[in-house]
This record gives C-alpha cells, structure tokens and sequence, in this order.
C-alpha cells in the first residue's frame, strides 16, 4: 500500500512538473518588434560609441501624424521610449553629452526641424511620464523627405556617426562626433 501511495505521488509530482516546464507558452512575434542600431554598425567591432534600442512601429495605412502627434513628446518609437546608450562623451546636435544612457524623446512638427530629447528618465513606458526637468539636452533634428516610404519605424548610424531617424516620407537626422 505504502509503494502505491509513493507511486503515484511520484507521478502526481512529475506531471505536475512537467506541465510547468512544457505548459508554458511563448509568445507570438511583438506587433512593434524591439530593434537596435549602433556605431560602428558591424557586430564584429564590439568597442561602440553609441546603441540605440527601440521599438518599431509600423504605419498600417495610418498617417504619420496620428502615430507620432505634432508639437507633443513622442517616445520615438513603440511601447517604452527609445533608449540611447553612449558608452564615451560625446557632441549630439552640437551639445556635449557625457557617456550614459538616456531615453530619446523627439517633437514631431509639421514644418521644419523636429525637437530631439535627451532624458535622464529610464525605463519609461511611453512619453506618458515625461517630465522636461529631466532633459539633458533638446536639438534640433534635420528634416529631409524619403522618395520610398518607410514602412516600419527605423533608426541607423551613418557612416560619420549621424543619427537617422525615418518613417513615412520623414526622415530626421542628428549628428553625433
């Protein structure tokens, strides 16, 4: 009686463990997939000057405008506000910025250069609380227009280090030395 009573609490024990490890399950690919970029952008060179991790939203038929509001704090990209590591001191827009990592928040306009927002704020869902006293530095970010759209938010480093920022037929662009 004792060895049934052992039996099946054995198998009671590796059922339920069982069912934990292979009950679990994973989730389908992000709507707006988490990406990166860095300079220089090869992964075969692991001494970075800068990463920027972000979300990618994707437009959907939607307009630039409803996705990224005029004249309001966007996080720059999708789900928690983009984040942008320098790992030395840098000139971002033309200011000094020390080596750290800050959330990038941008202002889109509807004519001429868009506001570009370093914060000390970090791991912030969105722009929903963004405060302007932790601002590091605001820039201006050079607008220029893409002949092709862009789909899929996206960010890149060219190849003397200026950031670009592109969706829709928007593209903006801050140098970094």
């Amino acid at each position: 009686m004792k060895k049934s009573i052992l039996a099946i609490a054995i198998f009671a024990i590796t059922l339920i463990s069982s069912t934990e490890v292979t009950g679990q399950e994973f989730k389908d690919l992000d709507k707006s997939p988490m990406d990166a970029a860095s300079y220089p952008s090869s992964y075969k060179i692991s001494d970075k000057v800068v990463k920027v991790t972000y979300g990618r939203p994707q437009l959907k038929g939607r307009a630039l405008s409803k996705l990224a509001p005029v004249d309001k704090v966007w996080r720059t990209g999708a789900n928690e506000a983009a984040e942008i590591t320098f790992y030395k001191d840098v000139t971002f827009g033309g200011k000094a910025v020390k080596a750290g990592t800050y959330s990038l928040f941008t202002i889109p306009k509807t004519e001429g250069d868009w506001t570009v927002i370093l914060s000390t704020a970090k791991n912030v869902w969105g722009s929903y609380y963004y405060k302007e006293n932790q601002d590091v530095v605001r820039v201006s970010g050079t607008v220029s227009t893409s002949e092709k759209s862009i789909e899929a938010f996206s960010m890149l480093f060219a190849d003397d280090m200026t950031l670009k920022m592109g969706w829709a037929n928007t593209v903006v662009s801050v140098s970094i030395k």
